[in-house]
């Protein structure tokens, strides 16, 4: 675990420096000046307010034992198994089946699920994908997750708005810096696709670890097995979920058929289905 914990750190620092290198290449020493404090305020500003930043960003509402009595009866449960202090509990409407977990540590964390996972689970598969998101909170990836997801989201903005300066302004950068203009412009395209890469390398380095603690948490590999195999046949069925929170989920909301190694977020569903059945060694 010490590993993987140095690994994820290693390509949390190398997101960062992407957003500085982004800076650097738009404003030159300035720009990278300004990169680095923004970035400085991003990742404060993601530590202390990481929940409330996703929780509004994926449109989750808090509830109690009163509004969703066996839901946290359950969740209460299974953080007593895990030694984990009773997390905020939340819930987003989308008929998809999904779950996460979110805060900068235990004491300040937040397990979500969407209504379609309450509906289409039973008791034992709703265990198991609780007992996934505790154990991201146990092993505290929930702080590097959100961290990851301000970067990119941040990194994705700024290249969005470096492309839409290169359209709108194009021809007056041309006849007077060219040079300048056309490194900004193959980093507004090239620096989304690191950002990526290094994001979906942050979250599959995480997750075995969590299907391994969530079956343990739980009590049973099978319960999270027979969840994750039905949460798959709704991939990409979901409400629109940006880019940059994907990796947050269980099971990435996104259609990733065309993203398949570089770009996933996840492992292969197949793979940690097998691993939880211990069809693989």
């Amino acid at each position: 675990m010490p590993g993987n914990h140095i690994r994820s750190a290693l390509l949390l620092t190398a997101l960062t420096l992407v957003f500085l290198a982004f800076g650097l290449v738009l404003g030159g020493d300035g720009g990278l000046k300004i990169a680095l404090v923004l970035a400085l305020v991003m990742n404060l500003g993601a530590w202390w307010f990481s929940a409330d930043l996703v929780l509004a960003q994926t449109g989750a509402r808090l509830v109690g034992p009163e509004s969703a009595p066996e839901l946290y009866a359950l969740t209460a449960h299974l953080a007593e198994r895990a030694g984990l202090p009773m997390p905020r509990l939340a819930v987003v409407d989308d008929p998809a089946p999904n779950a996460f977990a979110t805060g900068r540590d235990p004491a300040h964390a937040v397990v979500a699920v969407t209504t379609g996972l309450v509906n289409l689970l039973n008791r034992e598969e709703l265990a198991g994908v609780l007992g996934h998101e505790l154990a991201h909170v146990k092993n505290r990836d929930i702080l590097l997750g959100s961290l990851a997801a301000v970067l990119a989201g941040a990194i994705l903005f700024l290249a969005n708005m470096a492309r839409l300066g290169a359209l709108f302004g194009g021809s007056a950068r041309g006849r007077s810096g060219g040079g300048p203009a056309a490194a900004g412009l193959i980093m507004a395209f090239l620096a989304p696709v690191a950002a990526l890469v290094i994001q979906a390398a942050i979250s599959r380095s995480r997750e075995y670890l969590a299907d391994d603690g969530g079956a343990d948490i739980a009590g049973t590999p099978e319960g999270l097995a027979s969840a994750l195999a039905k949460l798959g046949r709704w991939q990409g069925q979901g409400r629109r979920t940006s880019p940059g929170a994907a990796h947050l989920f269980i099971v990435n909301p996104l259609n990733q058929r065309s993203l398949k190694n570089l770009f996933a977020t996840h492992p292969p569903l197949e793979e940690r289905i097998a691993r939880l059945r211990g069809e693989i060694i």
